[in-house]
């Protein structure tokens, strides 16, 4: 990694850079005299910090991403819950980009606040940041935030080239992608090669809303990763268990033997493969790696919820 004599670091001479994903995932505990921090953080490299709710605090756990440029850094969505006596967010950001500019020491910088799409475990954590000093937080509805990033209207969003958006030297490509809702974004960071994906790609339950447009946003992300060196595709979720197939039930605080995190380009085609396989039969399909919800119906969801309390009523016992 290069840094020029006035400090600023080069994101373009060696990208995409190799980081580390050599990080065991807190997935919950088995009894409530059990516990585990709120929020865990790995840098995956020196300028990139992927961060965990835990269980504990929302069976949600999202995923966060903090991305460092030389003039403001981005965090990728505020998690699933706004009190920060349960899930002090701010605080453990505020330390992050305190250790950052200890070692890249400089005036003025910025953050920005946004979202991967417009759900409430994605933006719960905003008002943590609103009287933040040099912070903007993105408005989480899709034609505010796609105006911010300067996608455009929402008849040409879908259709759109992706934009570019500049942390200072660190450039991501911003992709309106909706489907699962419709203010989703996927961001490409040209520094480690990772596609953060949302909630549209990751191992677990896919949700579409609108399948029209699931399968064209499948299709731009597909060529997208098959024209730019694409590393790792990261969602915000875990769901998927280590067998084949087999995903933790909704509303588990509790997931041993998850899967890993990140996905592959060829994972992410084969989602686009499966989707229009599937796009004429609304339901559930399931494949090794996700499952598509296709617009479920009420027998879907009564499944979905049936399954939820079976699990947490088996569970109940082990819990002191």
């Amino acid at each position: 990694m290069a840094v020029t004599r006035d400090g600023e670091v080069d994101f373009e001479t060696e990208a995409p850079v190799d980081g580390s994903l050599d990080v065991v995932w807190r997935h919950g505990v088995r009894a409530r005299w059990q516990q585990e921090p709120p929020v865990q953080t790995h840098w995956y490299d020196p300028h990139t910090v992927l961060l965990r709710q835990s269980k504990t605090v929302n069976y949600e756990a999202p995923f966060l991403f903090l991305l460092f440029g030389n003039e403001r850094a981005l965090l990728l969505d505020s998690g699933a819950t706004g009190d920060p006596a349960a899930c002090p967010l701010r605080a453990t950001v505020d330390g992050l980009v305190d250790q950052w500019l200890a070692a890249h020491p400089r005036e003025g910088y910025g953050l920005v606040v946004a979202h991967t799409h417009a759900h409430g475990d994605h933006v719960a954590g905003d008002p943590q940041f609103t009287d933040r000093p040099g912070t903007a937080v993105v408005p989480k509805e899709a034609d505010a935030a796609r105006e911010f990033f300067g996608l455009g209207s929402d008849a040409a969003a879908l259709g759109s080239a992706p934009v570019s958006f500049d942390l200072g030297g660190r450039v991501l490509d911003v992709l309106a992608t909706p489907g699962h809702h419709d203010s989703s974004l996927t961001f490409y960071d040209r520094w480690t090669g990772i596609l953060f994906t949302g909630d549209t790609v990751l191992p677990g339950r896919l949700y579409v809303a609108d399948f029209p447009a699931f399968l064209t946003t499948m299709r731009k992300l597909a060529e997208f990763a098959g024209t730019h060196p694409v590393t790792h595709v990261l969602g915000c979720h875990i769901e998927m268990a280590r067998r084949p197939g087999r995903d933790h039930p909704l509303g588990a605080t509790f997931q041993p033997g998850e899967r890993a995190l990140q996905m592959t380009p060829a994972q992410l085609v084969a989602i686009r493969d499966a989707a229009v396989s599937v796009a004429d039969r609304p339901g559930v399909y399931r494949f090794d790696d996700f499952v598509i919800y296709h617009e479920p119906g009420k027998r879907e969801t009564r499944r979905l919820l049936a399954r939820a309390r079976w699990r947490k009523a088996l569970a109940a016992p082990l819990r002191g």
